[in-house]
């Protein structure tokens, strides 16, 4: 069972470094058109329904929306996990809703220059330059 969850967490963390922004509040009423699709119905609906239903349903409708962390904590480590994991195409999208959830500027630099000494010093480098291009689009 333990196993059973560390291989469900991966691959939740996986899904969520993959589909930044993906939420159950994207989530489409019954009868909405195809522009009100969630972002994971989107992208990979037509490919993987059942995938990009469990990303709707467990990931954004379950773990995001949970009390014991908030969304400013959850965007704070995903923004980590990209990080230590070199994922910087997610990394981008993931940085700019960490900002909408409350993470300032100050705070995401900080993780990521913590996480140099932890995660790789090339690691940190990507993630201060995708950061900028980020901050500078704000």
């Amino acid at each position: 069972m333990k196993h059973l969850l560390g291989n469900l967490m991966l691959s939740a963390s996986m899904v969520l470094a993959v589909l930044p922004g993906v939420g159950s509040a994207q989530t489409p009423a019954q009868g909405d058109d195809k522009a009100r699709r969630s972002r994971a119905q989107q992208l990979m609906g037509a490919t993987a329904p059942k995938l990009a239903e469990l990303t709707d349903d467990v990931l954004y409708g379950d773990i995001w929306e949970r009390p014991q962390l908030s969304k400013r904590d959850r965007s704070l480590i995903t923004v980590a996990a990209l990080i230590a994991m070199n994922r910087p195409d997610q990394l981008r999208s993931h940085l700019a809703i960490a900002r909408q959830n409350g993470v300032t500027e100050d705070e995401l630099i900080e993780t990521i220059t913590h996480l140099a000494f932890y995660a790789g010093w090339p690691n940190a480098v990507s993630a201060v330059t995708v950061a900028k291009d980020v901050f500078a689009r704000e």
